[in-house]
């Protein structure tokens, strides 16, 4: 639970923004990925790319820990990969 106290009271001191950016990328991403936009592939390239976005922009914030600004980057090269990919 301190931990995640600690994430919000970071949050809250980051700038309008990042706020701004990672809110309406969690945001688009949970929208464009629900089961009203499951039959358009497009809509769902834009979910993961907005996730890649989400999280690209949280491996840069955490750059000073390595392991876990690693794995964020991974895993925004797998949503990029994922909304890329057309097949």
């Amino acid at each position: 639970m301190q931990r995640f106290k600690f994430m919000y009271k970071q949050f809250l001191k980051e700038p309008l923004w990042f706020k701004i950016l990672v809110l309406s990328m969690l945001m688009i991403s949970v929208v464009f990925s629900s089961s009203s936009f499951a039959n358009e592939g497009y809509y769902q390239s834009i979910a993961k790319l907005a996730a890649a976005i989400f999280l690209c922009s949280y491996a840069f914030k955490l750059r000073r820990n390595i392991k876990v600004s690693g794995v964020l980057y991974v895993l925004a090269g797998l949503c990029l990969y994922l909304a890329l990919d057309l097949s």
